[in-house]
């Protein structure tokens, strides 16, 4: 659909809508009572989506122009990062159509939030908790081969012990930049893409100070400037950190929130429909969750305290479960061995979606994928201590039938879904701190999974970063090895 001038749209639309609006002044026939309602989404939601899909929602009447903004519709992938683009619109205003600038990458998770602030031309509101849909982009077929093209150290002189990456777009220039979270040096150290498509990465930027042992972490826009920023948990410093991005790799001095004893999982989700990113995290030694509520410039209020419903909560993972247009949390309990999902309310309030199941193990991470192809949610677990991963399938409400277990036989410390070999089902990474290797399982479509290929670490994995480097519509991997200090390249043939 072609951009049209907002001028332009405003006159069409009010001369489209007059009798409308004249009807609802006289009360006539027109006048639509309630809220504005999402009726459909393009994608839909878990669904999968070319790179170069445009974004469609369909509202129940026309929507108000002065209340349709990037604030109001936002787009964010995890890998590409806030997406620019231009809106369309059809139906007399009851469909706007996003279309980017510029492709999603390969194999990502791309997060609508649409904010309680959007308004129907009859000024009805978007119900108070927003709508959020997630889908994913598609992977290009190929072979599944991969071939270690480049490794890079992540020192300058002493032991960093990367324990976590993360692979955004901080430089706008549509390539997958490297940013490792690091546990002794207690920085961020960037490495951006060339991007020339070689795949290659220059030196790391100057190191962003951030607590002691942190680990897992998330990116998003948390101020709306269009640049992604980072999030990360702190388990030694008690606190989540969050570094707002400049747009060229560097980072804004950061900001500290305390939150609970030995944080670890954290995810980034709108938790109360006003559009933007909040951030909720995990805090085993307090069994429970912290809420922090974004401002929508980036700056986040001290933290409100959830029961997270499982003994231990070290594991966290955002989607929308049971499909109605509120994202939803899947909390993994360490001490408990087990995974619950909470219903988001819309409101910064969970309910349980029921009992907590059995996780295979002890559960350091939890993460969601559709294995199965049934447009629901499934969780992987990774069960650290136990030596073994988990998939449990989900009902489609949140809650989670019985596990399937992998034996790892040693320490497994992480866990990733994507399509490696392109052929539209979901494969499976799993990291062995203490086994020395990464394992790669193949989905048969149906969310079985059999052992397909071990990639032996130089010392003791940490995890793996399923990424397009190269921008060749594959995923290629950034494998962490969190004592060697290093992030090893493999690039799928």
């Amino acid at each position: 659909m072609a951009s049209i001038p907002r001028s332009s749209l405003v006159l069409a639309l009010s001369l489209a809508l007059a009798p409308v609006a004249a009807a609802q002044r006289s009360g006539g026939p027109y006048t639509l009572p309630g809220e504005l309602s999402v009726v459909r989404t393009q994608p839909a939601s878990v669904a999968l989506a070319s790179v170069t899909t445009a974004i469609t929602v369909d509202f129940d009447r026309p929507v108000a122009l002065d209340t349709l903004d990037a604030r109001s519709f936002r787009v964010f992938g995890r890998h590409s990062g806030a997406a620019r683009g231009s809106f369309g619109f059809a139906r007399g205003g009851r469909r706007i159509t996003f279309v980017p600038e510029r492709p999603f990458s390969a194999g990502e998770v791309v997060w609508v939030n649409l904010s309680h602030g959007l308004r129907g031309i009859d000024r009805s509101r978007l119900r108070a908790s927003g709508h959020a849909f997630q889908f994913a982009t598609s992977v290009a077929p190929s072979g599944g081969t991969f071939t270690q093209y480049d490794v890079m150290s992540n020192r300058d002189c002493c032991q960093t012990r990367i324990y976590g990456a993360v692979a955004t777009d901080l430089d706008h220039d549509g390539y997958l930049d490297l940013t490792t979270v690091n546990e002794v040096s207690a920085d961020l150290r960037v490495f951006l893409n060339l991007g020339d498509g070689s795949g290659e990465y220059g030196a790391f930027l100057p190191p962003e100070p951030i607590g002691d042992e942190a680990s897992p972490n998330e990116p998003a826009d948390f101020d709306g400037d269009g640049h992604a920023d980072l999030c990360a948990a702190a388990t030694s410093s008690n606190s989540v950190w969050i570094v707002l991005g400049n747009g060229d790799g560097t980072f804004a001095p950061a900001q500290e929130v305390a939150v609970g004893q030995e944080p670890h999982g954290i995810q980034v989700l709108d938790v109360d429909g006003d559009g933007d990113f909040d951030i909720v995290n995990c805090n085993r030694g307090t069994n429970n969750l912290s809420l922090l509520l974004n401002d929508g410039q980036g700056v986040f209020a001290a933290p409100v305290f959830l029961d997270g419903g499982v003994n231990g909560e070290y594991g966290l993972a955002a989607g929308d479960m049971d499909k109605d247009g509120i994202t939803d949390l899947v909390v993994a309990g360490w001490n408990g061995a087990h995974v619950r999902t909470l219903l988001g309310n819309g409101d910064g309030t969970f309910a349980f979606a029921g009992p907590a199941v059995a996780a295979g193990g002890s559960p350091w991470v939890v993460t969601l994928g559709d294995v199965d192809g049934d447009g629901d949610l499934d969780a992987s677990t990774a069960n650290s201590g136990s030596g073994t991963a988990g998939i449990l399938k989900s009902d489609g409400a949140g809650l989670f039938g019985p596990v399937t277990t992998v034996n790892l036989g040693a320490h497994t410390v992480s866990t990733d879904l994507g399509d490696l070999d392109g052929d539209g089902d979901l494969d499976w990474t799993v990291s062995s701190f203490g086994g020395g290797f990464w394992r790669l399982y193949r989905n048969d479509g149906t969310g079985s999974f059999a052992f397909w290929q071990q990639i032996d670490a130089a010392a003791n994995p940490s995890c793996s970063i399923l990424l397009d480097t190269d921008n060749d519509g594959d995923l290629d991997l950034a494998l962490t090895d969190e004592i060697a200090d290093t992030i090893t390249l493999m690039r799928n043939q």
